[in-house]
């Protein structure tokens, strides 16, 4: 059995032995060791540090400044013990008390405490020195900050669950249950009695209250042990177990106190400003701010709630940006846990995708982080096809009858797309996911137009999209990113009008051009109307590329423009020079109103209609007249959501545009063996089916 262990560990016992190596040739002032392996591999705590630490073992023993070890884990109680032999610092490392999304996701923050740890009363630890220090004005400023961020975001130590759903009773108190042998527990002077005792004391001191116990996640998940015996305290009329794995922040925001041993959660309970009981001694009891059923240390004397919040939440934690991968300010962190719970919670539980191509299935499920994606082919595969549900399409799909009370999520590529196309299967950084209709359907409101036509921003919303529009200008970000080369416009005395050519298929002119609806009939009736222009054309990419075919009649655009641009230009040196550009529902429209430039609609795209183009089609359920900015924060910032694929997270409209911008100046994004025999195969079908020239 040993044997079987050691080679299991043997790749991580090599690369640790190269770590090692290693840093022989490393400054003796930068080395850190650790006292477990999976401490010396953990990703935060090498973005914290700057490198990888070194492991300490008796076959390779460190010779670092400072010994690393988890809490009062043995891992931790040998790194005091070998800090002490070599005379030389310690540092305890834990969770820091907003850990991450899920369970078993890295840890986007944690605590080095250099005396002792939180959770252990007995000793001083760096934070209990902390929040006894006076804190300034600013300091002050920014606990209340974070304390209203914290209730924004609905944060917990855990971000991965939804919201309780079921109803909650009109008066209750909240009673906070924990996993059997807890260190906290232990630690915190208390045993498996003093449970018994914090319900005992809830009953009595809230006859007319319901007493909700929350079980801890982890006897659910886990098969661990809990406090309490649930069949007989369920026996008790007033008491309601909750035992399924939910997000805390509503029963704590509704509770009229909150009773606990040492649970984290009487600490977030004091960030919602709830009366809280403590069995136990916890780092967040005595100080003043609980009601403490145990002796507090003497060491431990009144403070403000904005000292304890300061102290443990941005003196002794340090955090790092989940996307960049380098230590960061809390409100960071805080945005982007309070993101991912946002993102994760905006969609049903179970969904049910119809008709999506392998290809497309990896990236749907990214995006629906969340919630549990079921694909099958057709409607009629689905289960319980009689039953309403939820039933994702791509786009326009259309779908049988579905029962009452369905719903229909419609999902396309966001207006920031990739370095590349779709056609030729490279993933989307953007999708949107449409519960009303999608945007360029014009014969039916979609959720874009909705908000659009009522959402209104505040001056802070409106200048987070105006830094967004001229940073998109700046850097010449387009849906595809595929033009770099330049175009200079043609020595003539006459207006330079640009014409932009579509997929002639594309459902987005036949929903939302109901006049023209072919490339050269656009052409012919821009230069009945301006017979004297210098007309620009440009095909769509995909007609380029060869991956979708000529619209009918497209050869004779040739005699109609002056000018046919086939090759991938860049568009802000393109659109800075012409005088106006024409488009039936092309994407290429609302792109050049970000760049200043005046667009001529022959369609109906979702930016037509505000007041912003010169419309030839109405639509009168668009009747407000917004500013760019409205436009640009619903259709780039409110609508989208964006995916990090390496990092597995969602992020902000601007992370999107780092990506974006970093991708972009490498080139198209090249595709994997498989995709190019795939994109192979597909061009030949296209062919072999006429669907291709």
């Amino acid at each position: 059995m040993r044997y079987f262990v050691l080679a299991r560990k043997a790749p991580q016992w090599l690369r640790l032995m190269a770590h090692r190596f290693l840093s022989m040739f490393m400054p003796r002032s930068t080395s850190v060791s650790v006292t477990s392996m999976d401490i010396a591999e953990d990703p935060t705590l090498r973005t914290l540090l700057g490198h990888a630490p070194f492991f300490h073992s008796r076959l390779l023993p460190s010779r670092g400044n400072t010994i690393l070890g988890w809490g009062r884990k043995w891992s931790g109680k040998r790194a005091v013990s070998i800090a002490a032999k070599k005379g030389v610092a310690f540092q305890l490392i834990e969770d820091g008390f907003l850990r991450s999304v899920g369970r078993f996701d890295p840890a986007v923050s944690l605590v080095l405490d250099s005396q002792g740890i939180y959770y252990d009363c007995t000793e001083a630890s760096d934070l209990e020195v902390l929040t006894q220090h006076a804190i300034s004005h600013s300091e002050i400023t920014q606990a209340r900050s974070l304390i209203g961020m914290w209730r924004s975001e609905r944060l917990s130590k855990y971000n991965a669950e939804r919201d309780v759903l079921v109803p909650l009773p009109s008066r209750y108190v909240l009673l906070c249950d924990q996993t059997f042998g807890d260190a906290s527990i232990s630690h915190g002077g208390a045993d498996a009695q003093n449970f018994m005792l914090m319900l005992l004391a809830a009953l009595s001191e809230h006859p007319e209250h319901t007493i909700i116990l929350k079980i801890h996640p982890d006897v659910v998940t886990d098969g661990k042990n809990g406090h309490f015996a649930l069949t007989a305290v369920a026996a008790n009329k007033r008491i309601e177990i909750m035992s399924d794995p939910v997000q805390p922040s509503r029963l704590i925001e509704h509770a009229d106190a909150v009773y606990t041993v040492t649970s984290q959660i009487g600490f977030e309970a004091l960030i919602w400003g709830k009366r809280v009981r403590c069995f136990g001694m916890p780092f967040y009891a005595g100080w003043g701010l609980t009601e403490d059923e145990l002796p507090a240390p003497e060491r431990r004397k009144p403070v403000t709630l904005e000292q304890l919040v300061h102290a443990a939440l941005v003196k002794y934690p340090r955090y790092i940006d989940p996307v960049k991968m380098q230590q960061c300010q809390p409100e960071v962190t805080f945005r982007h846990v309070g993101l991912q719970r946002r993102k994760r919670q905006e969609f049903p539980e179970q969904i049910t995708a119809v008709g999506f191509s392998r290809w497309k299935r990896p990236f749907i499920t990214s995006f629906m982080q969340g919630s549990n994606v079921t694909f099958v082919k057709s409607f009629e595969n689905t289960p319980q096809a009689t039953q309403p549900q939820t039933i994702a399409v791509w786009g326009s799909t259309k779908l049988p009858q579905c029962p009452d009370s369905s719903t229909i999520l419609r999902i396309e590529d966001g207006f920031l797309r990739s370095s590349g196309l779709g056609a030729d299967l490279v993933r989307p950084l953007s999708l949107v996911i449409d519960d009303l209709g999608i945007y360029y359907d014009a014969t039916r409101p979609s959720r874009l137009e909705h908000n659009l036509q009522s959402h209104h921003l505040d001056a802070t919303a409106t200048d987070r999209a105006r830094a967004l529009r001229e940073r998109l200008v700046a850097l010449d970000l387009t849906k595809y990113n595929l033009g770099k080369q330049s175009w200079t416009r043609p020595k003539t005395s006459q207006p330079v009008l640009f014409v932009v050519g579509q997929v002639e298929t594309d459902a987005s002119i036949r929903l939302g051009s109901p006049e023209v609806q072919s490339n050269i009939e656009l052409l012919r009736r821009v230069r009945q109307e301006n017979p004297s222009a210098y007309i620009v054309y440009k095909p769509h990419p995909d007609v380029l590329a060869g991956l979708r075919k000529r619209g009918a009649g497209e050869d004779d655009s040739t005699k109609i423009a002056d000018e046919i641009i086939s090759q991938p230009v860049a568009l802000s040196g393109l659109l800075a020079q012409i005088d106006e550009v024409h488009t039936m529902t092309s994407l290429l429209g609302f792109e050049a109103l970000l760049r200043g430039a005046q667009v001529v609609c022959h369609g109906l795209p979702f930016y037509a209609g505000w007041g912003l183009t010169e419309d030839r089609v109405s639509c009168t359920r668009r009747s407000r007249s917004l500013s760019l900015e409205e436009l640009v924060h619903g259709a780039l910032i409110a609508y989208p959501r964006y995916f990090n694929y390496e990092r597995n997270c969602f992020v902000e409209a601007e992370q999107a545009v780092d990506q974006l911008a970093a991708i972009a100046e490498t080139g198209p994004q090249t595709r994997s063996w498989w995709r190019k025999i795939l994109r192979l195969g597909i061009i030949t079908w296209l062919k072999l089916t006429g669907r291709t020239r």
